[in-house]
C-alpha cells in the first residue's frame, strides 16, 4: 500500500482495524439491505483507494 492518508467525516485519520460509526442510511448495492445510521462497524480494512475501506456488518460480508 502507498503512503494515502485515509481520513473519516470529522478529519481525524483512520487505521486498520479501527472501528466506525455510519452518520447516514448506507443503501447496499445488488442487495435488499439497508444498513442504519449509527451502525457500529468494527475491523475496518483500508483498499489503498481514499475513499473505499473494507469491513464486514452483520446484515453484509465484504462490503467495500
Amino acid at each position: 500500500m502507498s503512503d494515502i492518508t485515509v481520513k473519516d467525516s470529522n478529519g481525524a485519520q483512520l487505521n486498520e482495524g479501527d472501528s466506525v460509526t455510519l452518520i447516514k442510511d448506507l443503501k447496499v448495492k445488488g442487495t435488499s439491505e439497508t444498513i442504519k445510521r449509527g451502525t457500529l462497524v468494527k475491523n475496518i480494512r483500508l483498499t489503498g483507494n481514499a475513499g473505499e475501506i473494507e469491513c464486514n456488518t452483520k446484515q453484509v460480508k465484504g462490503l467495500v
